[in-house]
């Protein structure tokens, strides 16, 4: 039987959790920073947001823009779950595209009636940003992901943000992968941008129905092009066409 080597930040959390649990971290006290973090692990920085955001959906600490991260709980909260360890090439990573397929189409259709002109202001910054870094894989992860969840935010449903972000974190490596993929063919790097654009472009109009066609469409080639099957989504596909034209 093979053993599956343990990634990097299966590593930390593993040893972050273990740390918690002991009470090396008290509740209610804030665990180091990131960048202190890292030092200690030997990891990136990249790594220790990607292992906060594991210790946060699991209920161990709560994480504050400019408050950092606070220990909550010794043990982990129980409910919905999706195995750290996908498929990432089969039916179980397709499973949680599909999953998202539904969840952020109907998320950008509540952001295109719900969200604030400060809102749409930080999409169009993040977009600026991703923008500039199509070039760098990690960087372009980091920001495609934050104009997901700028979206969720924009529903002014907290439960839409803690599920995306949550969805985000466990196909993290695999788009970081597409996105390498999409580095090796000129000119592709750009034209998933302008998907990012296209959902920007109909949240800012006001016009739900646009905004939900524009995330399916997205995620719809996104799934594509990592090479995975959603049998049965058809009539989605039919529903976006109009996009293709």
């Amino acid at each position: 039987m093979v053993t599956k080597l343990k990634t990097l930040t299966e590593q930390v959390a593993e040893h972050m959790i273990a740390e918690i649990s002991r009470g090396i971290y008290p509740v209610g006290t804030k665990i180091p920073a990131g960048k202190a973090l890292a030092e200690t692990y030997g990891v990136s920085q990249a790594v220790i947001r990607e292992v906060t955001e594991r210790l946060r959906v699991q209920g161990l600490i709560d994480t504050r823009q400019g408050a950092g991260c606070t220990v909550r709980s010794r043990t982990s909260a129980s409910g919905f779950q999706v195995p750290g360890g996908l498929d990432q090439q089969g039916v179980d990573l397709a499973s949680v595209y599909e999953l998202r397929l539904d969840l952020e189409s109907a998320a950008a259709a509540l952001a295109a009636v719900r969200r604030t002109d400060d809102e749409l202001a930080e999409m169009a910054k993040i977009l600026r940003t991703l923008e500039d870094n199509l070039d760098h894989a990690e960087r372009g992860v980091e920001f495609d992901t934050a104009f997901h969840t700028a979206i969720a935010m924009a529903t002014h449903n907290p439960y839409y943000t803690d599920l995306l972000q949550y969805l985000n974190l466990q196909i993290r490596h695999v788009v970081n992968t597409a996105r390498m993929n999409t580095m090796q063919h000129p000119g592709l790097a750009s034209q998933v941008h302008q998907e990012h654009v296209a959902v920007f472009e109909a949240i800012r109009a006001g016009d739900p129905l646009l905004a939900r066609a524009a995330a399916l469409t997205h995620l719809l080639r996104a799934s594509a092009r990592l090479g995975l099957t959603l049998p049965g989504r058809e009539a989605i596909t039919g529903a976006s066409a109009s996009l293709n034209r």
